[in-house]
C-alpha cells in the first residue's frame, strides 16, 4: 500500500501532505551542494544538515503521541510511522554522507566508530532505528504480536537520548538546539509519565501540561547555565538570567516554552473539541423534540 493511502483505501490529504515535505530537506541539500550553498566544506555541511534532520524527525515522531491525545484527534498516529522511518533513510543518507567522506576506507570508518565515543553512539543510534524500521510494517506488528512489537518500539526513547548526546558532542561550541531538543525530550518524557499515571481513558490535565511545560522551561535554562559555566568558565549566576531573556535572541528555554505553551494549546482545543461534539446531539435532540 502506498504511504499516502488510508486504511479505508483512499488518499489520504495528511499523509500525502507529510510524504512530500519529509523529502523536502534531503532535496535542498541535494540541490545546495552542487550550486556551492553548503561553503567551503560542502560534504561536511551536507553530513551536519542531513544529521540534524535525521534527530528533528525522531523528536517529531516522539511528539505524535501526545499532540494527538491532546488534540483528541487519533488520525493523526498515521503519519508517526512514516516520520519514523524517514528519521531512518535520513540516519543511512548521514551514514553514507560521511563514509563517502572517508572515501570509503571501511577499516578506517569501523576503527573510528569504536575510538570516538560520539560515533560509537551515534552508530548504535543508526542500529536500533534499522530495527524500528524493520518491524514497522502491519505484517511485522502481526507476527510478533501487538505486546512484543510495543516493547521494541521503546527503544525509539534510548534512540532520543543517544541522539541528544552525539548531537551535543559533535556541535562543540554551538550548542543551542541540542539544548532546546533536551528540554523538549525532558517535556516528552515527563508527558508520557503523567499519561502513565492517569486513569485509563483519560488525557492528562491541561494545569499538569502547563506545569510540565514550566518545570522543562526552567530545567532548559538551568542546564544552558551549567553547560556554559563549566565548559566556558562563565560565572553561573551572572549567565543564568540571560537565559530567561530575549535581548540576546531566542535562548532553548524559549523553544521549550514556546513547544509547551502549544501543546497546551492544542490540549484546550481537543478538550473544546470534545465538549462541542457531545453538545451537538444534544442539541440535535432538543431541536427535533420541539419540532415534534
Amino acid at each position: 500500500m502506498y504511504p499516502w493511502i488510508d486504511y479505508s483505501g483512499r488518499v489520504s490529504p495528511l499523509k500525502l501532505a507529510v510524504f512530500v515535505c519529509l523529502f523536502l530537506p534531503a532535496l535542498w541539500v541535494m540541490v545546495a551542494f552542487p550550486l556551492g550553498w553548503l561553503g567551503s566544506r560542502p560534504v561536511t555541511e551536507a553530513i551536519h544538515q542531513i544529521g540534524l534532520w535525521t534527530i528533528r524527525y525522531i523528536f517529531l515522531a516522539l511528539l505524535i503521541t501526545p499532540a494527538r491525545r491532546l488534540v483528541n484527534w487519533p488520525k493523526l498516529v498515521e503519519i508517526r510511522r512514516m516520520i519514523g522511518v524517514a528519521a531512518f533513510c535520513y540516519v543511512i543518507f548521514h551514514f553514507s554522507l560521511y563514509c563517502a567522506d572517508e572515501a570509503f576506507a571501511f577499516g578506517t570508518i569501523a576503527s573510528e566508530i569504536v575510538l570516538r565515543i560520539y560515533l560509537t553512539i551515534g552508530f548504535v543510534a543508526l542500529l536500533c532505528l534499522a530495527a524500528l524500521a524493520a518491524t514497522s510494517t502491519d505484517g511485522m506488528v502481526r507476527r510478533m504480536g501487538a505486546r512484543r512489537w510495543q516493547r521494541l518500539h521503546r527503544i525509539v526513547y534510548g534512540i532520543g537520548v543517544l541522539a541528544v548526546i552525539h548531537f551535543f558532542m559533535q556541535s562543540k561550541a554551538n550548542v543551542w538546539e541540542p539544548l532546546w531538543m533536551a528540554g523538549l525530550f525532558l517535556w516528552l518524557m515527563g508527558w508520557r509519565f503523567l499519561d502513565w499515571l492517569a486513569p485509563r481513558g483519560r488525557s492528562v490535565p491541561l494545569w499538569q501540561v502547563a506545569l510540565l511545560g514550566a518545570v522543562a522551561t526552567v530545567a532548559t535554562g538551568l542546564g544552558e547555565a551549567e553547560y556554559y559555566a563549566i565548559f566556558n568558565h562563565a560565572p553561573l549566576l551572572r549567565v543564568l538570567p540571560t537565559n530567561f531573556s530575549l535581548q540576546i535572541g531566542v535562548r532553548p528555554s524559549w523553544i521549550v516554552l514556546g513547544v509547551s505553551c502549544a501543546m497546551v494549546a492544542l490540549g484546550a482545543f481537543g478538550a473544546w473539541r470534545k465538549v462541542s461534539g457531545r453538545a451537538s446531539p444534544a442539541r440535535s435532540r432538543a431541536s427535533a423534540a420541539r419540532g415534534a
